[in-house]
């Protein structure tokens, strides 16, 4: 399989490129490689033609650019496009029926009407099938889960397909019928009259709602809605590594489809716990260590406790001072967009004494003599 060239490359934009620096860039190549702008090459001309819209369908949608951005095209799991996978954006393409909301782009509703067959065109009808809603949630995770990665069970509350009709919402051993004003198409067409002369304009079909089709005995259970609402309980695996802010994609999990169309999918943001101990800069764990003043001062051996339970013995040189950093290789967050890992930072605080026994304080004042240091002064009590 052919590997498939960055986004932005394909659209011939920089990383920081305005929506509207994207939208032009892809209404000169759509136009450019249109197939039937392409006659004596066609095959490849549909070839650039895909790769084209499907650059732009990810880099116009903000949290789809964003995660791009992020994460490339693998991401934890990689585009896999089945139910789970993260980060999976799909081309979006499927069958050219995706593309139809191209309202804004003047002329260019003419060229995809023309390749589609007008069956992408949104003035053809509107009981075309759509794609579900997406849904999005929170998820709370702790530093050691975000660390090492976890299963987690969520739930959510979402329309679901009714069992009793299947989504019909005609009561069961019926069927929706089509509808006699529109005739199944949606929409009315009427002509009227302006300063300019007769328009021909079409508008949604009262009767029927825009549907194209009747429910003449509705289905008890889901009131001939053909869904209803239920919650539902799925897995969700958080890979090791992820950061604060995150999304993990579920590709159809979301809303259910109308029409016949897919599902949405599911967004979820992830927070992380602040952590007691540790804290997070990048990929690298840091944390403040504690030692004695002997240990700064002779140098000392410790044990320096990792985020997954392990630790690791580390040597502290003597004459080491409190604030000095020290570094353990490889012990940090793994990237997710890579195979390899931050570092462990710890800093060293040298921690004094608050109370000594006679013969230490005796012990450290002769020290301080051999030091040329003042040794320090014992109070005397108020009665002498």
């Amino acid at each position: 399989m052919a590997q498939k060239r960055d986004y932005y490359e394909v659209l011939g934009v920089g990383k920081n490129a305005t929506d509207e620096e994207l939208k032009k860039a892809f209404r000169k190549l759509a136009k450019q490689y249109h197939p039937d702008a392409n006659p004596d090459n066609k095959e490849e001309a549909e070839k650039k033609f895909k790769e084209v819209n499907e650059a732009y369908e990810i880099l116009s949608d903000k949290q789809k650019r964003q995660m791009y951005d992020q994460f490339g095209f693998d991401g934890p799991q990689g585009f896999n496009g089945g139910q789970g996978g993260y980060y999976s954006y799909g081309s979006g393409f499927d069958g050219f029926g995706g593309f139809s909301d191209f309202g804004d782009f003047g002329d260019l509703g003419d060229i995809f009407s023309s390749f589609f067959g007008g069956g992408a065109s949104r003035t053809k009808t509107s009981t075309y099938a759509r794609k579900g809603a997406d849904l999005k949630v929170n998820l709370d995770i702790t530093f050691e889960e975000a660390y090492s990665g976890v299963e987690k069970e969520i739930s959510i509350n979402r329309n679901e397909k009714c069992t009793q009709c299947n989504g019909t919402g005609a009561k069961r051993g019926t069927s929706p019928e089509k509808c006699s004003v529109c005739n199944g198409t949606g929409k009315i067409k009427q002509v009227v009259t302006t300063p300019f002369g007769q328009m021909a304009t079409q508008k949604i079909c009262t009767h029927c709602g825009g549907d194209g089709k009747v429910i003449k005995e509705p289905c008890p259970e889901c009131k001939g809605k053909g869904i209803n609402k239920k919650s539902i309980k799925l897995k969700v695996k958080i890979p090791e590594g992820i950061d604060e802010g995150q999304t993990i994609v579920l590709k159809g999990e979301g809303e259910v489809g109308s029409n016949g169309g897919p599902k949405g999918d599911l967004y979820i943001v992830i927070h992380i716990k602040r952590h007691s101990i540790y804290a997070r800069k990048a990929e690298h764990v840091l944390c403040d260590i504690p030692i004695t003043i002997t240990g700064a001062t002779l140098g000392t051996e410790i044990e320096v406790p990792m985020v997954d339970g392990t630790k690791e013995t580390y040597r502290i040189p003597e004459g080491t001072q409190t604030g000095t950093k020290f570094t353990i290789k490889n012990k940090g967050f793994k990237s997710v967009n890579g195979n390899w890992r931050g570092d462990f930072v710890f800093t060293v605080v040298v921690q004094t004494p608050k109370k000594l026994t006679k013969e230490q304080r005796e012990l450290l004042v002769e020290l301080a003599k051999t030091m040329n240091e003042q040794p320090p002064i014992k109070k005397k009590g108020i009665f002498g």
